[in-house]
């Protein structure tokens, strides 16, 4: 049978904050927090989707304790807001879901003048963890291992040369590319994260949904009309499992006891299945990359390691 989510132990006391939480595999890992007794926090952009989320949740789980607060990945300044609410709100924060995010977009910038994919799926979710760090630190130091899962998905191998001088693709811009390069990031920085603050008690995971069927090839395909957007969408939709089974990765990953740092979680199957450890090969397995790649995330959003933990 392998891992299920009737394997989630008690969560009793544990706050898990979930970005895109009000869908997709965000609500189905929200729904399962909740379940087992922990606080959830949703980041949102779309705060009406939320509330419905919100409500879902209750209606499903009594008793459920679920909160949402304004969250855009692609603004620096929003990510600030919304940790530091967060954090005066919760002293302690056990897990973090590094889940929501764009895929295939047209060619475009966020606030900050960011490549919009890159911007949002690693270097948003990038500040967001170090902001939040000092509430999984006193998790930490309370006892309990806390744990970061950051959501990949098989689209990094679309990354191209990952040419960390050309991560946001200036004057040559694909959609598939920059969706890859995101995605690649997001298990890198994961990687990079346990490897800094293991022996802190923070641990960094990568979780890969396999093909799920949620709203992203939706959006993507109507983002832009391409043959490729068309393929992916009918694709996951007549091959893709649920998004309460792909979901099954990053709740493994933050809540199985025997879970290991610094790997990736992901479908037995590849697209599809229940939660295996998968391994990682060739330069997107190297610790230097990893490292490099963290060094340039300190650049571009300002926010260093060094500086939060003072």
């Amino acid at each position: 049978m392998g891992w299920k989510a009737s394997d989630i132990p008690d969560l009793a006391g544990r706050v898990a904050v979930v970005t895109g939480g009000n869908g997709g595999l965000g609500l189905a890992t929200s729904r399962q927090m909740a379940a087992h007794g922990a606080l959830v926090v949703i980041g949102a952009r779309n705060l009406e989707k939320a509330e419905v989320a919100r409500k879902l949740i209750g209606s499903e789980v009594p008793g459920a304790s679920v909160e949402i607060r304004p969250l855009d990945l692609g603004s620096l300044d929003s990510v600030e807001a919304f940790a530091g609410q967060v954090r005066a709100a919760h002293p302690a924060i056990h897990l973090l879901f590094n889940n929501a995010g764009l895929m295939g977009v047209p060619e475009g910038q966020t606030v900050d003048g960011f490549e919009t994919q890159f911007g949002t799926n690693h270097l948003g979710h990038f500040a967001l963890t170090l902001r939040l760090l000092p509430a999984l630190l006193v998790a930490a130091a309370g006892g309990t291992q806390a744990r970061v899962v950051c959501t990949t998905s098989l689209g990094r191998v679309t990354a191209g040369k990952f040419d960390l001088a050309d991560l946001q693709l200036r004057g040559h811009y694909n959609p598939w590319t920059a969706y890859g390069i995101s995605k690649r990031a997001n298990l890198e920085f994961a990687f990079e994260l346990d490897r800094r603050l293991a022996s802190r008690g923070v641990r960094g995971f990568a979780a890969d949904p396999g093909f799920s069927k949620t709203d992203l090839q939706k959006t993507a395909r109507r983002s832009m009309k391409s043959m490729q957007h068309r393929f992916w969408d009918v694709l996951v939709r007549t091959t893709g499992q649920s998004a309460r089974m792909g979901a099954l990765p990053q709740l493994r990953a933050a809540t199985d006891p025997t879970a290991v740092g610094g790997k990736l979680y992901a479908p037995r199957w590849i697209t599809f299945g229940a939660p295996v450890v998968r391994g990682v090969r060739g330069r997107i397995a190297d610790p230097a990359e990893q490292a490099a790649l963290w060094e340039l995330s300190e650049r571009e959003t300002g926010i260093t390691l060094a500086s939060v933990l003072g």
